[in-house]
């Protein structure tokens, strides 16, 4: 899924297929992709500029705010966008199922379960597949700069990356807890004991989208369950993927989805000076 590639278009209209499917309406600049052009910075191949896509659709709940959740479905193809941790591996497929495919099926698995409910939730979903994340968060950026809804109605965002590899001794990291102070509200009023082990980092800044939305003064959380030895490397592979724990991760995420409903307002915490 390199970006430009035939392999990344073909997950693009895979992801824009579910989203149709779960009855999501397109709101992207061309249905339900939005188009952009990304760099690869360190420059392994001749053309270095590449047609990109962030695939984006929205459940309209006719509710006053939007939660944003993203993740991107990029990773480095074969390993020609010169950000492969093997050696030798140029040419050589990398198929990043932790990074990210563990958040994208994270990303369809929440569209599938709000838009296939009886429930009209008091808050609208606006679910976007980024792209050119590898790259250095070129989707996310583009999409605050060109954004297709009112960013100051976005109540917050949640991001995915990586997390299918669970370590039960460290738990899933939620980074972000400090840009709102109602997530400390959410996390305080929830029952955490049926969920798997979390713990929280305050910061909002991070490796992954959410760090856009941050920079917009928009309160976030990043899920991730942590770096391993086959992170940008050809062995990042589906069968070392925990999906028992994956699961059990997005229902930890609708909890803090479904916290959120009753907050009317999340103001938003700049965290990069010290708590």
């Amino acid at each position: 899924r390199g970006t430009g590639s035939s392999q990344n278009e073909k997950a693009a209209k895979y992801i824009a297929k579910q989203f149709k499917k779960y009855g999501l309406q397109p709101l992207g600049s061309d249905g339900y992709f939005q188009q952009f052009e990304a760099k690869v910075k360190r420059v392994v191949v001749p053309d270095s500029l590449r047609s990109a896509r962030n695939v984006i659709g929205f459940l309209d709940n006719k509710a006053s705010k939007t939660i944003v959740v993203g993740a991107h479905y990029d990773h480095l193809g074969e390993g020609k966008q010169g950000s492969s941790r093997a050696e030798n591996s140029y040419g050589i497929i990398h198929n990043g199922a932790d990074d990210n495919a563990s958040g994208t099926a994270g990303l369809l698995e929440l569209a599938r379960i709000y838009t296939q409910n009886s429930i009209q939730e008091p808050v609208n979903f606006l679910f976007i597949a980024f792209g050119a994340e590898e790259l250095g968060l070129v989707g996310s950026r583009y999409f605050v700069k060109n954004a297709t809804i009112d960013l100051s109605k976005v109540h917050w965002m949640l991001n995915m990356d990586m997390i299918g590899r669970y370590n039960p001794e460290n738990g899933v990291s939620i980074i972000g807890y400090g840009t709102s102070p109602a997530f400390e509200t959410i996390f305080n009023e929830m029952n955490r004991t049926p969920f798997v082990k979390h713990y929280t980092g305050y910061e909002g800044r991070g490796g992954s989208d959410q760090t856009s939305f941050y920079e917009k003064d928009i309160p976030v959380l990043f899920f991730h369950t942590g770096g391993h030895d086959d992170y940008h490397k050809p062995t990042d592979d589906a069968d070392k993927i925990d999906y028992q724990n994956l699961k059990g991760i997005l229902e930890l995420e609708q909890a803090v989805i479904e916290g959120s409903f009753k907050i009317k307002e999340m103001p938003f915490r700049n965290t990069d000076a010290k708590k």
